[in-house]
Parts: C-alpha cells; sequence; structure tokens
C-alpha cells in the first residue's frame, strides 16, 4: 500500500502541503479543553506557536477571530506590537491567513446577541467592535470574512419578533459590507448558519436560510456562505447537499470541517472520526467541482488529550482528508463502479429533460411521456452501486 500512495513526484499522497490549502483556526489547536462541565485541561497556545506547529506539519494558513489574536483589552501599542510579531511568524513560515472573523458571543455584553440584541447600544458596539475586526482582518490579509450569529436567537419566543430581528442583521450586513468597499479591502463575507447552541434557535439556522437572506442584502455578490459539518449534521441534515446547492448558486466562500454525531451538541470531532461515508462524498464534491478556497478544519482535539494530543489531532484531519481524495480518485478510476454509475442512470440526470418551453415541445411532451406502468419496471440498482462504494472505503477494492 505504501508503495500505491507514491505520487509521480516520488512523495507521499498522504503527507500534507500548502497547495492542498488546509487551514485551522487559532482556537480550534488553541483550544484548552474547557466545558460547561469542567475547566481547561491544557495551558493556552501562543499564536506564533500555533503558526509554526501547523507549518512543520504541512498547513497552509490559518483563520482567527480578533480575541483569539490580540487579547482583549489591549491597548493600541500593545495591539499594534502582537499583529508585528505574528506577520513575523507568518513571513517566517509561508503560513496565509484565509479567513478572519469577530467573536460576538463570549463577552457578557453579547448575552441578548449582537446585530439583534434588543439594546440599540450594544447592537451599535458589535458592529464597531467587527470593523475593528475587520481591520484587523485586511492588515493581516484576509480574503474572507465569516460572520457567525452565535447569540443571535433566542429562548423566550416573545423576545423578539423574527422579523425585527433579520431587519437588524440586514442592516449590519449591509453596513459592514458598505465598509469593507469603502475602505478599499479586497474581502468577501460569508455566513456562517447554525441551528441552536448557544442559543435555543438560532437566526439563519442552516445553509438554505443564509442563501435566502443573501438575496435580500445590498450587495449580494460580496456575500456567500461558510457551513460548517457539525452545524448540518446537528439537525439531521446533510452536509453534502448543503454544500452541493452553495457550490451550485457560486456561493461557497469558505468551508468548515469537522466530525459530528447526528442530534448532539456541537461536538467539532476530528474530521473523519465520524460519518466516514458522508465524509467521502463531501471531499469527492470538493475535489471535483473546482472549489479552489481552504480546507478549513473546526474541530479540536478532546479533552482528554495533552499539548502534544492537539497535533495529532491536526495531523489527522489533514490525513483523513487525503486518504478520502485519493479513494476519489480510485472511484473515477474503478471501471466496476463506472458501469454500476450507468447501470443506475446516473450520467443521464446530467441531461436536460425538454429544454426551454415551446407549444410545439409541451405537444411533443403530451404524445410521448409513456406508459407509467412501463416506466415502473425498471430498477435503479442503487444497491449495487452503494456496496461498491462501501468496498471501496473499506478497503476491498
Amino acid at each position: 500500500m505504501a508503495q500505491e500512495r507514491q505520487n509521480a513526484l516520488g512523495e507521499d499522497s498522504l503527507q500534507p502541503r500548502p497547495e492542498h490549502k488546509f487551514t485551522f483556526g487559532l482556537w480550534t489547536v488553541g483550544n484548552t479543553g474547557s466545558d460547561p462541565f469542567g475547566t481547561s485541561t491544557r495551558a493556552r497556545i501562543d499564536p506564533n506557536e500555533s503558526v509554526r506547529r501547523l507549518a512543520a506539519l504541512g498547513a497552509y494558513g490559518v483563520c482567527f477571530h480578533d480575541d483569539d489574536l490580540v487579547p482583549p483589552g489591549s491597548s493600541l501599542p500593545q495591539r499594534d506590537e502582537v499583529v508585528r510579531r505574528f506577520r513575523a511568524t507568518l513571513e517566517e513560515t509561508g503560513i496565509v491567513v484565509s479567513m478572519a472573523t469577530t467573536n460576538l458571543f463570549g463577552h457578557p455584553v453579547f448575552k441578548d446577541g449582537a446585530f439583534t440584541s434588543n439594546d440599540r447600544k450594544v447592537r451599535r458596539y458589535a458592529l464597531a467592535k467587527t470593523m475593528r475586526a475587520i481591520d484587523l482582518g485586511a492588515e493581516l490579509g484576509a480574503p474572507v470574512y465569516v460572520f457567525w450569529g452565535g447569540r443571535e436567537g433566542v429562548e423566550a419566543m416573545a423576545s423578539k419578533p423574527v422579523g425585527d430581528a433579520l431587519d437588524r442583521m440586514r442592516e449590519a450586513m449591509n453596513f459592514l459590507s458598505a465598509y469593507i468597499v469603502d475602505r478599499g479591502y479586497n474581502m468577501r463575507c460569508a455566513l456562517e448558519p447554525k441551528p441552536n447552541e448557544p442559543r435555543g434557535d438560532a437566526f439563519l439556522p442552516t445553509v438554505g436560510h443564509a442563501l435566502g437572506f443573501i438575496s435580500t442584502l445590498d450587495k449580494p455578490d460580496m456575500f456567500g456562505v461558510n457551513p460548517e459539518f457539525a452545524h448540518e449534521t446537528m439537525s439531521g441534515l446533510s452536509f453534502y447537499h448543503a454544500v452541493s446547492q452553495a457550490l451550485w448558486q457560486g456561493k461557497l466562500f469558505h468551508i468548515d470541517l469537522n466530525g459530528q454525531k447526528i442530534g448532539r451538541y456541537d461536538q467539532d470531532l476530528r474530521f473523519g472520526s465520524e460519518g466516514i461515508k458522508d465524509d467521502f462524498f463531501l471531499v469527492k464534491l470538493l475535489e471535483e467541482s473546482g472549489y479552489s478556497g481552504a480546507r478549513h478544519f473546526d474541530a479540536h482535539a478532546y479533552r482528554n488529550e495533552n499539548p502534544e494530543g492537539v497535533w495529532d489531532f491536526a495531523a489527522g484531519c489533514m490525513r483523513t482528508y487525503l486518504a478520502l481524495k485519493e479513494k476519489a480518485h480510485r472511484f473515477a478510476a474503478d471501471k466496476e463502479i463506472q458501469a454500476a454509475l450507468e447501470a443506475a442512470s446516473v450520467p443521464e440526470l446530467a441531461k436536460p429533460t425538454v429544454g426551454k418551453y415551446s407549444a410545439a415541445a409541451a405537444a411533443e411532451l403530451q404524445s410521448t411521456a409513456g406508459d407509467p406502468a412501463v416506466l415502473a419496471d425498471r430498477g435503479y440498482y442503487n444497491e449495487r452501486l452503494d456496496q461498491l462504494v462501501m468496498d471501496l472505503l473499506m478497503g476491498l477494492r
């Protein structure tokens, strides 16, 4: 098997390299293992150390919230010194910043929301904090700015009319996108949906909600989505379908990869540790669609890991992705799988059904639509096709 993994350059195809565009958030490898039931089990990692360790593993980039990099309450000289050191580390390692965002959920000021807080003063503070964070992201070259509404939602249904909340969310997105344009930043924006947690019911809970919302904005072309595997899976939805629709609409600007069990809290498990078939088709989709953005791992090591286990976690995310990428290549080259796709009429779905409407086409369709009893008699051979996929993933072919 080791020989089979040698690519044309004689390099191990499971070795991450910058061209694979694997990225990690400073909050992911920097996760200290705390949860609602227990305090930290690991010390905080300096962002510069995270960058160096990720570079050594073959990663491409990092992402950050404003507070991940610049400690809250820093003076302007302190902020500038943190940024200077971080930029020097990026230059030293070749690591890039693929995305930036704002922490609008951690501080108690955001307990009722940020852009949708019932308190207008809080909403204004959230906008000002985000503008400063956008400046920070632009200063470090982030091409994408992500908005995750961590506290944008409700527990008490009477507390926030949804239409008013969406008005305030739209106002914020319109204002901030205009700020980006006014400042001349080469930056796109991405919405990150999540159905619940930490709020009982979140606004813009799914990729579909986010895509619909984007169409109402002043600058819809500036906005796409940053879907996360765990967020769609939490509510039992197919992440593969969500990403497929985002690609279909040209709106996949960034992506968060991790592992998740259906119906659980947001687990942020190592990519590939759950739902391997879902992960396979996701990797296959990304690699075959022409998506050229970052493959970002928004996950963290198990709470029972020590600091070295964090880097085992990071290496595992990338290794699994590359292994599934290799499986996708084998899928495309496997003659028996390709024959099974033909038997299931998979290529036929790409062919137009009727084309554009005309009266003549409508009349022809009515006269040749066929006998439903005859059409219903065929089988689609999905069992065989799916088993061939399983055989591939289990190393049986």
